[in-house]
């Protein structure tokens, strides 16, 4: 069945394709086959792996969340059909254009809290949050796409979420110099769009989470 899709990333879980569908361009994402399991066992849990997916992208599209509509799922296959989302991640975006101004980082990191806050408000945790997991559709105004939810799960835990956020914000302090303030805008953001008592909970767990990351690297 992807004997004509175009091979456009291989990660460790999976490998991503671009193909068409139903009159559309599809991008498929097929999870890998772990040989050191037992081949039933296996399939059982990648399927399930996969149907999980499928249920939180659909979980974030209800909840207003900006993320690839699921076209079709193939459990045998452990593969899920998605729409194809024609934009550049935002770490390329930043990468290429270091020199934006004011206004646009605000109004770039305003919708990035957002779409955030909804989807933590939909209970669902992302699991990998980088802004190589963002997708912006270069228009006005910028709109951002949550893509690769295969470590996502449902938690109703402050403490996921702020370890959620954590993990951006190392991904932005790596992969983006200079990014505090931008990082913090979008706190900020978050903040504004989840309701005081919420954001207050994730955003005080997510100060205990920075405070043992900086212990564990001073022990490391």
């Amino acid at each position: 069945m992807l004997s004509d899709a175009q091979l456009i990333y291989q990660g460790a879980e999976a490998r991503v394709y671009r193909t068409p569908f139903l009159g559309r361009t599809a991008v498929v994402k097929e999870r890998f086959s772990k040989a050191y399991r037992h081949p039933t066992l296996d399939h059982k849990l990648t399927s399930r792996r996969v149907v999980q997916e499928a249920r939180l992208l659909q979980r974030c599209r209800r909840a207003g969340v900006d993320v690839p509509a699921v076209y079709y799922v193939d459990q045998e296959r452990s593969t899920i059909y998605m729409e194809h989302i024609d934009a550049t991640t935002v770490r390329d975006y930043l990468r290429q254009n270091t020199g934006l101004a004011a206004d646009e980082v605000s109004a770039l990191a305003d919708i990035i809290g957002g779409q955030l806050a909804k989807m933590h408000a939909a209970d669902v945790v992302h699991g990998d949050l980088t802004t190589s997991n963002m997708m912006l559709s270069k228009q006005e105004p910028f709109k951002i796409t949550l893509i690769d939810f295969g470590l996502s799960y449902t938690s109703t835990l402050a403490e996921d979420k702020a370890v959620d956020l954590y993990v951006l914000e190392r991904a932005f302090l790596s992969t983006h110099p200079n990014s505090e303030a931008m990082f913090q805008r979008i706190l900020d953001a978050y903040g504004t769009a989840s309701g005081r008592q919420h954001a207050k909970q994730v955003l005080h767990k997510l100060d205990e989470v920075r405070l043992r990351g900086r212990k564990r690297s001073m022990l490391g």
